[in-house]
């Protein structure tokens, strides 16, 4: 990838969700950034593959009684 001088390049603005609202990672305190950095990010990839979906597909998996 070649390094593009600054005046040709654009700003990226990042959004995150938090507790269901989107925010831009510009708009955080300090502590908030570095909650963002640490944090583990949810794929839809990774979570469909993982052992536990592939042990318990096509398994019903009951919290309450069936009526």
């Amino acid at each position: 990838m070649e390094n593009c001088p600054p005046n040709k390049r654009t700003r990226c603005e990042v959004w995150t969700r938090v507790m269901g609202y989107h925010r831009p990672l510009s708009h955080f305190n300090i502590g908030k950034k570095s909650e963002h950095i640490s944090r583990k990010h949810f794929t839809e990839c990774t979570a469909a593959n993982s052992i536990f979906v592939k042990k318990y597909a096509g398994q019903l998996l009951y919290t309450v009684a069936p009526r």
